[in-house]
């Protein structure tokens, strides 16, 4: 496979309430609402994209908010831990501003010799800031989280799976590389990446599989430039013996999609032709979009979803 991958694209998860989701990513973590639409196959559900202030791939976090869902059993075949990159000396104020906002439970560790700051989110969702010494990727700026100390965007995921060869033999065949071991844990980087190329496998034989719900991963996404370059990934994919997907028009980039031999999902996404074909730059995240097939329901999709204005 030629070296297509650039790193995370997205990374989509799953919440129970679309407005405490809204603002624990704007006014927690400090990035930017850039797209209020609909999932695709259930337009009752929205789907909401936080990220920097244009949505750079490798930079974007994106939730399904479904009322009454069931809370998620951590296990494996999923993403355990969805990983920030912050700049180097910044954890101490993300300590205090965490603290001070009333999260519980935040840990401090070393791990491949970087700090780190777990912390929950509202539906249980596990993630950390890493210090990630020369990221020159620009934040947002339109929050109170000054730039010196804003998320950059994605430093990793982790992967949780009861039998990790698998998984390390399709990073392999993505282009990404062994590197360090720490226990049950493996690394592999991806040479001349975005700033989102690290994946960590974390092996946990015996343990018992994950069951969806809030606060859980559904999906993680990887990033080409554009759909030239995802065909030959998605062929690639295939001569190895995965099912994969055929392209799917997701609006903002096109998309496919095949399940791991952990469980995990996996998507491959175009960085074309992004977030803001329907929306100017300065007004991201404001207006409700809506897919082409779901734009005959606009009347009553804003008279029953959640509004969602600031």
């Amino acid at each position: 496979m030629k070296r297509h991958i650039k790193g995370l694209h997205h990374i989509t998860s799953l919440a129970s309430d679309a407005l405490q989701n809204n603002g624990f990513f704007t006014q927690v973590l400090g990035l930017r609402r850039i797209k209020k639409t609909v999932n695709f196959d259930r337009p009752e559900v929205y789907h909401l994209y936080y990220g920097d202030a244009v949505g750079t791939p490798g930079a974007v976090m994106t939730y399904f908010p479904i009322p009454d869902i069931k809370r998620a059993h951590a296990g494996t075949g999923e993403v355990g831990t969805t990983v920030f990159a912050v700049p180097e000396g910044s954890l101490p104020y993300w300590q205090d501003r965490l603290e001070g906002l009333g999260l519980d439970g935040l840990t401090e560790a070393v791990r491949f010799g970087e700090r780190r700051l777990g912390f929950r989110g509202p539906d249980g969702d596990g993630f950390a800031l890493v210090e990630q010494p020369g990221d020159n990727r620009i934040p947002w700026e339109g929050s109170d989280v000054s730039a010196d100390d804003a998320i950059r965007g994605f430093h990793s995921a982790t992967l949780r799976l009861a039998e990790p060869g698998p998984m390390a033999e399709l990073l392999t065949l993505m282009g990404y590389a062994p590197a360090e071991s720490e226990g049950n844990n493996q690394r592999f980087r991806l040479a001349d990446g975005n700033g989102a190329d690290i994946i960590d496998i974390s092996a946990m034989p015996g343990a018992e599989p994950a069951v969806e719900g809030a606060g859980s991963v559904h999906h993680i996404a990887f990033a080409v430039d554009n759909r030239e370059q995802q065909l030959e990934v998605r062929e690639a994919f295939v001569d190895a013996g995965y099912s994969v997907t055929p392209v799917i028009d997701r609006d903002y980039f096109w998309a496919i999609y095949f399940r791991t031999p952990g469980g995990v999902l996996f998507e491959i996404a175009t960085a074309e032709p992004g977030f803001d074909r329907d929306e100017e730059r300065d007004h991201l995240g404001e207006a409700l979009k809506l897919p082409q097939q779901h734009a005959h329901l606009r009347e009553t999709l804003e008279r029953d979803l959640p509004p969602i204005i600031d």
